[in-house]
């Protein structure tokens, strides 16, 4: 992102590029879907701080043995090494 004083962001755009394609609305409705299994089964709550992980990093793949709670730090950070990422 620029970092000019007058820069301003064009939200609309940035939607239609990456957020908006049909392929990351899917991945955003399974996760939402593992939330919803992991609320039903009373492992999370809303507000709890916990994040639902994907073991096996597939949004796609909500099976039970996939799915587990961790807190919101440690899902949300990745070793920094030459294996970040790689599963």
């Amino acid at each position: 992102m620029p970092s000019s004083k007058n820069y301003k962001r064009n939200y609309k755009e940035e939607y239609a590029k990456y957020q908006g394609k049909a392929s990351q609305k899917k991945k955003r409705a399974a996760r939402g879907r593992a939330r919803y299994k992991l609320t039903k089964q009373g492992r999370v709550r809303l507000g709890d701080g916990m994040d639902v992980d994907h073991k096996d990093t597939n949004a796609n793949n909500n099976s039970d043995a996939n799915l587990r709670v961790k807190s919101k730090s440690s899902n949300r950070s990745f070793k920094r090494n030459k294996k970040a990422g790689k599963v």
